[in-house]
């Protein structure tokens, strides 16, 4: 039997009732390619996921439910034309049509898949693989992403008027003409989405930094960057949202891509504590030196500093290797410490507000 008799056998049945045999068939036919291909799936599935390239997984997680229902898409058109009604050209035209858009929703839907599971493998990757985040940042993969799916869903919308006989080209002119009003009528929506791009494509900061602005009471660590507003997470724990356009006319500090901490505190002693001033800066300055978790790469001071109305001060200007803000608070406890310790061993103390009090002796007068 060749593929014309197939043919004429579903389409042209010889007797009344032949075809509910052919509906039987299709039907029977799309249930075992479903169950075939689930089997198939599974089995791959588990030998792709040992492989270390991250697209197949992502590929073959994203076929797993478009195609079935590409079958079933597939097999109810034949099977609507297999049943004996009386369908017009119209009719015929419609059921054709309405294929094409599900296969084309179906499409859209498997890409939307794909794109969301590569993004998913790459952001984990972050976790497993420190190292490439000197690669690529998640922010620049949401990115990514974002701009992908709009693309498709433009591409489908497009693709969908198209199969409904829809001139495109008018379609497009009267975007243009409606995009300028819409820009007109929604300029700070626009302004928030560049400021959003703006970010992407400068980078300032990306998901999981510290950030702050002297210009606005902003600080906290970013949780998520959208196309209209950025999500910051404030130390007391709440939410604040930020429009994008913001970004764009204020300055912003990023304390995370810091290289090192700064200690830089002033310390006095007392008036009479003066001779001794010179060993403990001396001292003190040794300890630093010494010290593990200060970087002798950057600056490092230790002078008498001025003479304050009740101590003889002088400071410490020296930089942690950390980073790391509650270390940091350890590290500078620890040289602190350490300096109080060096006045006291060296029979002096830090001073604090004090006055003193002379009385001029005269002479007693006869």
């Amino acid at each position: 039997m060749n593929w014309d008799n197939i043919k004429n056998w579903l389409f042209h049945p010889q007797t009344e009732s032949a075809w509910l045999l052919q509906l039987f068939a299709v039907v029977f036919i799309t249930l075992s390619i479903n169950f075939f291909l689930k089997i198939v799936h599974a089995r791959f599935a588990k030998s792709l996921t040992r492989t270390r390239t991250l697209w197949d997984d992502a590929l073959w997680e994203a076929l797993r439910g478009p195609v079935g229902w590409m079958i079933w898409v597939l097999g109810i058109s034949i099977s609507a034309l297999v049943i004996p009604f009386e369908a017009g050209p119209v009719m015929l035209k419609w059921i054709n049509k309405t294929r094409d858009i599900s296969l084309v929703v179906i499409f859209t839907w498997f890409v939307f898949r794909f794109i969301s599971a590569a993004e998913k493998n790459l952001l984990d990757q972050f976790v497993t693989e420190p190292k490439i985040a000197d690669k690529y940042d998640p922010t620049t993969i949401n990115a990514i992403a974002k701009l992908f799916r709009a693309s498709v869903v433009i591409t489908a919308v497009m693709a969908v008027l198209q199969t409904l006989n829809i001139d495109i080209t008018g379609v497009i002119a009267f975007g243009g003409i409606g995009g300028l009003a819409v820009g007109l009528a929604a300029k700070d929506l626009l302004a928030n989405f560049f400021g959003g791009l703006t970010i992407y494509l400068d980078r300032p900061f990306k998901v999981g930094d510290w950030i702050k602005s002297p210009d606005r009471s902003i600080e906290g660590s970013v949780e998520y960057i959208g196309w209209r507003q950025t999500r910051i997470r404030t130390f007391d724990q709440r939410p604040l949202y930020v429009p994008n356009a913001v970004f764009t006319s204020i300055a912003v500090e990023n304390p995370s891509r810091m290289l090192n901490r700064r200690i830089y505190e002033t310390i006095g002693v007392r008036y009479k504590d003066a001779n001794k001033l010179p060993e403990i800066i001396s001292k003190v300055k040794q300890m630093l030196q010494l010290h593990d978790e200060i970087d002798q790469n950057q600056t490092l001071i230790v002078n008498f500093n001025q003479f304050s109305p009740s101590s003889l001060d002088f400071f410490i200007y020296t930089f942690t290797k950390t980073t790391n803000w509650v270390f940091f608070h350890s590290v500078k406890q620890d040289v602190l410490m350490k300096t109080l310790n060096i006045i006291h061993s060296l029979g002096g103390d830090v001073a604090f507000p004090s006055s003193s009090l002379y009385v001029e002796k005269f002479p007693m007068k006869e």
